[in-house]
């Protein structure tokens, strides 16, 4: 400020010459926007000659005036010198003249207008000076204002593009908060009608997001902000354009010709109607209007819009449902409903608010975008359609009945999550509808479980993962009990492959012809200690006793348990069948191996001496040979499991096999499943009396107790 005359260079904006003025207003818009500057400007008295170049001045000079009132503005100072004759000519201008950089200052002029709060001293002596009332007057005499605004939403200047949506949030915003209820949605609905929808639509999908992106969000916010609106809206019957929507849903199913009552507000049962005329279009009840409370006018707006748009589709569903029983017959109204209340779920239209739109985006990276931004939000009407008719689909697919109403639901809920919750901000919203019409209903009840998993993870998890491992500790105790009671068994095992002795060359197929030469019988003692076995010459239908079994293994001597078994189950799953005859004998091996220490040499020795003073002497490791004591053939995968890992978790070792792993897992998650359940009766969330247990009065030993009362 102290390099720049204020005094000058208001003297030079009342100059005569052009090109003086010019220079003048030009270096004033870059120091206007400093607080203190503004000050000594007005005291100076430039504020009034400022006003009069944006009346009268034109090219170059009108746009840094324009620039500079904006700035004055922006700083909240100069609002005694918005009169009504300013906002006609910054009207005048945003409709008439195709100068960008005009334009621009026009705009920003307009936003703070309509934007600049209303306080308590301007409302008792200027009511109209502000808000969007300001702009009705100037409006007026020119109609095209707000479809010349729209349309330079689709200009190639960002900044323009960027401050003309600026100014319809702000409208928008005015509109929402100090009209009337009649009034606001009439606005609304013009400004849709000329393609704000649309051409916000585009821009969100556009890679002009870094220089558009706060007005953008801020009428994503908006759009969340129309929608809570009309959700809040009740259906009344006395209200006409309430009463002729719903009418429209019962004249657009082509009716049976009846009186008609509804028409002067009469919908009780003395109306002389048909008995099912609302239910039929899928309403609970003959009342419907009690049937919007949860979704409001929002709810009656998606209905009428598919009716309007679809008429010859919903005619054709309630002509095929009405051929249904009445249980089977999927309710229309309700399902439109049902979706609305999805999406505006899935949207957290609760949770929006424009006013922190900007500090909301301050906090994301230009990567962030994808998140913050959601460009299916403004393509509602035909999400909603899209969801209506998979709602209609799944129905259909499932056989449902009446009382699987929320089942379906819950199905479409997981379909949006799916499909519209991943979805880019630059995919095309016609991919997302066939999307949601091509989703198999198998595939859709999979994620449904995922989610459900995810769910109880994210509010159980700590809880859950505590049970989860008790209940996997049990299981591995289970199935070691399991395999364990499998060796106890006992089974049959080739104790060596050999080929048939028959005359002539030996051929591909006499190799795989290979079989047993004897059969060996392996069991576990009842003490769990030793390993008894015998060799057979066939292999008998009765299992031989324990004492049949001449030989045996000290399992206390055993060093390890090695085999060729793979840790996974084969492709095919047979591994529970016993191989053919005409199949190759299986090469799987089981081999136990025990230590011998060499004792014809000189082993070293470890001395020690424990507490009690007693030498204590134990053999070097170098000193050992591991030997084998047994091998097993097993003729299965599944006996192989069962063998291998029966073996090591009787040693105290972990199993390897996946069959084993499956089985552990399988019993953890069911009882995982059962401990969820709770069912016992003796639990306190069990209401009512415990139930009666039958006197064993007049029994014999052949009875039992019908506690659930199935006989």
């Amino acid at each position: 400020m102290e390099s720049l005359n204020v005094a000058e260079l208001i003297e030079r904006l009342g100059s005569e010459e052009d090109a003086v003025r010019k220079m003048a207003v030009f270096k004033l818009q870059t120091n206007i926007g400093d607080p203190s500057f503004a000050d000594v400007f007005i005291s100076e008295g430039g504020l009034t000659k400022l006003r009069y170049l944006t009346l009268h001045a034109s090219g170059n000079t009108l746009a840094y005036s324009l620039t500079s009132l904006s700035r004055l503005l922006e700083v909240d100072k100069g609002w005694e010198y918005v009169n009504q004759d300013l906002v006609e000519r910054v009207v005048e201008l945003v409709v008439t003249h195709p100068l960008v950089n005009i334009l621009r200052g026009a705009m920003s002029i307009l936003v703070a207008v309509v934007s600049h709060p209303h306080t308590s001293s301007t409302k008792a002596t200027q009511p109209d000076s502000f808000g969007f009332a300001a702009l009705k007057p100037a409006i007026g005499i020119y109609p095209q204002f707000l479809e010349m605004l729209v349309s330079r939403l689709s200009s190639a200047d960002h900044a323009l593009c960027a401050n003309a949506l600026q100014l319809i949030n702000s409208l928008m915003r005015e509109a929402i908060t100090n009209d009337s209820e009649a009034d606001w949605p009439k606005f609304i609905k013009r400004l849709q009608d000329l393609g704000v929808i649309k051409a916000v639509y585009a821009l969100m999908q556009s890679t002009a997001l870094q220089d558009l992106a706060h007005p953008i969000l801020e009428f994503q916010g908006l759009e969340k902000v129309l929608l809570r609106k009309w959700r809040n809206v009740p259906l009344e019957m006395h209200k006409s354009d309430h009463r002729r929507a719903l009418k429209c849903l019962h004249l657009a199913s082509k009716p049976e010709p009846v009186s008609e009552q509804f028409e002067n507000g009469d919908d009780s049962s003395n109306s002389k109607h048909r008995p099912d005329k609302w239910r039929r279009l899928g309403f609970e009840s003959e009342t419907p209007k009690w049937e919007f409370e949860d979704t409001g006018y929002l709810g009656m707006m998606d209905l009428t819009n598919y009716v309007r748009k679809h008429e010859d589709s919903y005619q054709k569903i309630l002509l095929e449902q009405s051929t249904r029983p009445w249980e089977d017959r999927c309710p229309i109204a309700r399902a439109s409903l049902a979706v609305t209340a999805l999406l505006y779920e899935h949207f957290e239209v609760e949770k929006s608010d424009p006013d922190d739109a900007k500090g909301y985006l301050a906090l994301e990276s230009r990567s962030g975008f994808d998140r913050v931004f959601k460009p299916l939000l403004l393509q509602w009407p035909r999400l909603h359609v899209a969801g209506l008719q998979a709602f209609i689909r799944l129905w259909k697919a499932t056989g449902a009945k009446r009382e699987d109403f929320s089942k379906i639901a819950d199905l479409v809920r997981v379909l949006i999550e799916v499909t519209v919750g991943p979805a880019s901000r630059t995919k095309d919203l016609k991919e997302v509808e066939d999307e949601m019409e091509g989703y198999q209903l198998s595939d859709l009840r999979k994620t449904q479980m995922e989610f459900l998993e995810l769910t109880y993870e994210g509010t159980w998890g700590h809880h859950l993962r505590q049970v989860k491992d008790e209940l996997n500790h049990e299981a591995v105790q289970f199935v070691k009990e399991q395999r364990i009671r499998c060796l106890l068994q006992g089974a049959w095992f080739p104790n060596g492959l050999g080929y048939k002795a028959e005359a002539g060359p030996v051929t591909k197929q006499d190799l795989k012809r290979s079989v047993p030469s004897s059969y060996r019988f392996v069991r576990l003692s009842h003490n769990r200690r030793y390993l008894h076995y015998a060799d057979f010459d066939s292999q008998s239908s009765e299992e031989p006793e324990l004492e049949a079994l001449n030989e045996k293994i000290d399992l206390s001597t055993v060093s390890s348990v090695v085999s060729n078994v793979s840790t996974s189950s084969p492709s095919s799953s047979t591994s529970t069948l016993t191989p053919s005859p005409s199949q190759p004998t299986s090469s799987t091996k089981i081999t136990i191996h025990s230590y011998q220490y060499q004792s014809s040499l000189p082993s070293p020795v470890d001395t020690r001496t424990n507490s009690g003073g007693k030498t204590l002497k134990s053999h070097s490791s170098h000193s050992r040979k591991e030997i084998t004591l047994l091998t097993l053939y097993p003729q299965s995968h599944s006996l192989a499991s069962e063998w291998l890992d029966g073996l090591l978790m009787l040693l105290n070792q972990q199993p390897i096999t996946k069959e084993t792993s499956k089985l552990i897992q399988l019993v953890s998650n069911y009882g995982l499943k059962i401990r969820l359940l709770n069912v016992r009766f003796d639990d306190p969330s069990f209401l009512g009396e415990e139930p009666e247990i039958p006197s064993r009065e007049g029994l014999d030993e052949d009875y039992y107790y019908d506690v659930f009362g199935g006989a």
